[in-house]
C-alpha cells in the first residue's frame, strides 16, 4: 500500500526504522493506551518489528505503515489498517501512533483520515474499526473526527476497549469516489 496526505507519506517499515520504532515502543506515555500498556526491550521491539513483517505479507494493503513528515523527512509515527478479530468476526482496524514529539499538531487526524478514505474507497472495504481504551481521550477524538461511533465495549489483553466503528454508510456527507487530500498510488 503506498499513500500520502497533505503533509505526510505512508512507508513500509525497514530494518533501519528500528531504533525508531524502538523508541515510540519504550517510552510508557507512547504505550501508555496500547495493548496491555507495557514497555518493550529491545527484544519485544525486535518481536514487534517481526510481527509488522509479517503483517505486510498477510495482508499486502494493511498493516502499520512509518509516518514520514514530507517537509523534513522527519519519521514521526505509524498507522495503519491493520486485520483484527474481535469475538469471531475478522475487522479491519485503523490503527495511528504519533510520537510524543508532534501530539497535538493534527497527524494523528491526517493519517486516520488517509486510511479511513483508503479503506473505504480503495480497498471497497464496508467497515473500519478504530479499538481504543476509554481513557485515551486523544485518540477518541481523532476516531470521531473522521466519522466512527463507539459500537461496544469488549476486553481486550485484560484491558475495557471501546470498539469505534463505521461503514460506507455512516459518510456524514463525506464522497468516496475522490479525496483531493489523499493521493493512493
Amino acid at each position: 500500500m503506498r499513500l500520502q496526505s497533505d503533509r505526510l507519506e505512508f512507508r513500509t517499515y525497514t530494518d533501519e526504522d528500528f531504533h525508531f520504532l524502538y523508541s515510540l515502543l519504550s517510552d510508557p506515555e507512547m504505550i501508555r493506551y496500547i495493548g496491555k500498556g507495557q514497555t518493550r526491550d529491545k527484544n519485544g521491539a525486535l518481536e514487534f518489528l517481526y510481527w509488522i513483517y509479517r503483517s505486510y505479507k498477510e495482508n499486502p494493503q494493511g498493516g502499520l505503515l512509518l509516518l514520514i513528515r514530507k517537509e523534513d523527512g522527519r519519521r514521526i509515527g505509524h498507522a495503519g489498517l491493520v486485520a483484527q478479530n474481535i469475538e469471531g468476526a475478522d475487522e479491519l482496524e485503523i490503527g495511528y501512533w504519533v510520537a510524543r514529539d508532534y501530539w497535538g499538531q493534527g497527524y494523528a487526524k491526517e493519517a486516520a483520515e488517509a486510511l479511513r478514505d483508503y479503506g473505504l474507497q480503495k480497498m471497497g472495504r464496508n467497515r473500519l474499526i478504530s479499538l481504543i481504551q476509554p481513557d485515551n481521550q486523544a485518540s477518541r477524538k481523532v476516531a470521531e473526527y473522521i466519522g466512527m461511533t463507539v459500537e461496544k465495549e469488549i476486553v481486550l489483553s485484560g484491558k475495557n476497549v471501546w470498539v469505534y466503528a463505521m461503514g460506507k454508510e455512516d459518510n456524514h456527507g463525506i464522497s468516496y469516489t475522490g479525496d483531493e487530500k489523499t493521493a493512493f498510488r
